[in-house]
């Protein structure tokens, strides 16, 4: 039987400070919430490139990881550079559209990313 691998490494967005808010984030979350974000996460990194449900196009190079969880919907903003999967920005949708801080955030923090800082 053939191996099947990673097509993408996980890292987390390090803030100038060095916090990694994505883990920081997840790792609130009650147990069977980060398990459900966890295992689309890895799902992610097995099948990409992959579409709707799990993902969905957020424009200039963003993606988002769409978990359902019991009662809410999370969030996971990340972008694809080279073999990685840098996750930016994590957060439980309270409206049907992604707000635009949320967004804006993600999109500052790629800009950081790519700037090396």
């Amino acid at each position: 039987m053939e191996k099947v691998t990673k097509k993408l490494e996980v890292q987390f967005f390090r803030t100038p400070a060095g916090n990694e808010v994505v883990r920081e984030w997840l790792l609130s979350l009650p147990k069977d919430k980060r398990v459900v974000i966890g295992d689309d996460i890895l799902k992610v990194q097995y099948s990409w490139p992959i579409g709707k449900p799990l993902i969905d196009g957020l424009g200039r190079g963003l993606w988002e990881v769409r978990s359902k969880l019991d009662d809410r919907i999370a969030r996971v903003i990340f972008y694809i550079s080279g073999k990685e999967m840098i996750l930016l920005h994590g957060f439980i949708k309270q409206t049907q559209k992604t707000p635009p801080q949320e967004l804006e955030l993600a999109r500052k923090r790629k800009r950081i990313h790519e700037s090396g800082n």
